[in-house]
């Protein structure tokens, strides 16, 4: 049945309910199989849980649409693309329909898993020295904050390309619910709005943006929205309903497309009709690793972060972790020294693997893995120049969002998609609501320059036409005796790869459950800047052994990252959402008949 939306939704009650909706004896999981012994396991998190599925999202509100799609008798991915469009205008910062990603499916009939790439592409008139003055030198802000910075939008291209091939709804169907969303409008949570209020000096700088975002267009503090507002976006309603009636042609070509290139040539920006007319997502074969007994399946190029996850994994396990100990000082150093190795690797070997011919092959093998970890020494930092030289900058949006999917029938996807910064380049489509990203970042503009990420790039990842940008991006699963057991993935930029690791590694060697995973302080090091980045939550003595051993250490007075975990366990759904982050949700079927009808939840 069509999604149909009578008022407006809140965020924080939302979630609220949907965590009170599961009875506290069922709030917990644990590594054995034995499920009287999941649900007694003591744990500090606890995931919500569900018989019959569960949607996993940075915002409570898109994860019950999810939900609702399941409950409807839709799939994992009739539910990733309603949540897809529904994020567009729940999450406005990093949900989108101007942005690209990956998503990651598994067709439990087929026994298949598929990657689909919905990256963004460089416009036809983009060259290797787009950013470059007549000096040499980088334009400062011209790949970030300009229409020059876009590249041409690939989610509703991936989005459509999902459902068409493997989803069982159809496509206005799945739509309806962002429709219903933008044009009834949502109420303003503390989040949304303090986050609209910290962008508000970028986002005022481009009219449509500050029309859309803000009660006028003065840029006075009255504009701005209030916790309880309600939030209507008139313009992306109508873009989504385009969208609707006309699949990709609804955005791609017609009046859609006509906006975009309007605005483009108004402002000096790069896409043309012909750039949009001709994109079109595709399908790459995933890679594949494995780790203590399992598993892994993830992204291949143009994300970096399946390949370098799995490399990490396999020079770690030439280290017995569990001895170690979660969070402790000889941990963090295993940790911090194979992600050098990872990210110096992933500066050289990576790119658009159209345009350039990746070493896949070597960097996956276990005997590379296995030379790695004999140049770690126990209790050692080595110096990143030791490994390769650079001095890039540092710098990280957070913004990006993933969502996990699991259904009942055995299907799951993992999608993670992004407009780069968060609200892309601030720039909104005047008349579609739209946010346009700036992806062309993501490129090497200059051959040992880093991105805004600190990343640094050679000619693997250049800027030439058509060609997609080097990305961060891992949505992974894990699989157990031949089935998906642990679904994740993690906004976070450079720091999306180093989070998805320790996700991995938590759930393996430590047994955490989904919610315990996400809850843990995080640690960082991209071999450039030679810093170890830890979270707020180590304890001062581990790091002071940290930096007699050799680490410059840099205590991240934020937090980063918000990975939405689900394991699936004894015919169970674990969901587990990340606590850095405001209005997430994980839901299922079953809570959603609690939310809808106030009576117990469905569970056993």
């Amino acid at each position: 049945m069509p999604f149909q939306s009578q008022k407006p939704y809140q965020f924080s009650s939302l979630l609220l309910s949907t965590l009170l909706c599961v009875p506290l004896s069922l709030q917990a999981q644990g590594p054995s199989t034995d499920t009287s012994t999941i649900l007694r396991s003591a744990v500090f998190h606890h995931p919500v849980i569900d018989t019959r599925g569960m949607v996993v999202t940075q915002n409570a509100i898109a994860s019950k649409v999810g939900a609702q799609i399941l409950a409807n008798g839709g799939n994992a991915v009739d539910a990733a693309v309603a949540t897809g469009f529904a994020l567009a205008v729940t999450l406005p910062r990093a949900g989108n329909i101007g942005g690209g990603g990956f998503m990651l499916v598994y067709l439990a009939d087929k026994d298949q898993t598929i990657a689909i790439d919905y990256r963004e592409k460089a416009p036809a008139a983009a060259h290797r020295d787009l950013y470059i003055d007549a000096t040499g030198e980088i334009i400062p802000n011209d790949s970030r904050f300009t229409h020059r910075a876009a590249g041409v939008p690939g989610t509703v291209a991936g989005l459509h390309h999902a459902l068409i091939n493997y989803g069982t709804m159809q496509w206005a169907d799945v739509v309806a619910p962002a429709i219903a969303l933008a044009d009834t409008g949502i109420i303003v949570s503390t989040d949304l709005a303090e986050n609209l209020t910290r962008a508000k000096r970028r986002l005022a700088n481009n009219l449509a943006s500050a029309k859309k975002f803000y009660k006028d267009n003065t840029g006075n503090k009255d504009s701005n929205y209030q916790v309880g507002d309600l939030f209507k976006q008139p313009d992306l309603a109508q873009t989504l309903d385009r969208i609707s009636v006309g699949g990709p042609e609804g955005f791609y070509t017609g009046r859609t497309a006509e906006l975009i290139v309007a605005d483009m040539q108004a402002n000096n920006g790069l896409i043309t009709m012909e750039d949009l007319a001709s994109y079109q997502a595709v399908e790459r074969k995933p890679v594949h690793g494995s780790y203590r007994g399992h598993d892994i399946v993830s992204m291949p190029p143009p994300s970096s972060g399946g390949i370098h996850v799995i490399q990490m994994l396999n020079v770690l396990e030439n280290f017995d972790l569990k001895v170690a100990g979660q969070g402790s000082a000889l941990y963090i150093n295993r940790m911090a020294e194979v992600m050098k190795y990872a990210y110096a690797d992933r500066s050289m070997h990576l790119g658009d693997p159209d345009f350039y011919e990746i070493p896949q092959e070597w960097l996956l093998d276990k005997s590379y893995a296995a030379k790695i970890a004999t140049k770690i020494i126990a209790g050692k930092a080595t110096p990143s120049d030791e490994i390769l030289s650079g001095k890039p900058s540092n710098y990280e949006s957070p913004d990006t969002t993933h969502f996990s999917i699991m259904d009942s029938a055995g299907n799951a996807v993992a999608n993670t998609y992004t407009l780069n910064f968060s609200y892309g380049s601030g720039i909104t489509i005047p008349g579609t609501g739209m946010l346009i990203n700036n992806e062309m970042d993501d490129f090497s503009s200059k051959p040992g320059a880093p991105n805004a990420f600190g990343l640094l790039g050679d000619m693997a990842n250049e800027i030439q036409p058509h060609k997609r940008p080097l990305s961060s991006m891992t949505p992974t699963f894990v699989f157990k005796d031949g089935k998906p057991w642990f679904v994740t993935g993690s906004p976070g930029g450079s720091r999306i790869i180093s989070t998805v690791l320790q996700q991995i590694v938590n759930v393996i060697d430590f047994g955490m459950n989904s919610a315990d995973s996400a809850a843990q302080p995080r640690l960082h090091h991209q071999w450039q800047p030679d810093q170890l980045q830890l979270e707020t939550g180590f304890s001062p003595d581990t790091i002071q052994l940290l930096e007699v051993m050799g680490y410059d250490v840099k205590t991240v007075p934020r937090t980063w990252g918000a990975v939405q975990n689900i394991l699936s366990q004894n015919e169970l759904f674990f969901g587990g959402v990340d606590p850095r982050r405001a209005d997430a949700g994980a839901l299922g079927p079953d809570g959603l008949e609690c939310l809808d009808n106030a009576v117990a939840c469905r569970l056993p």
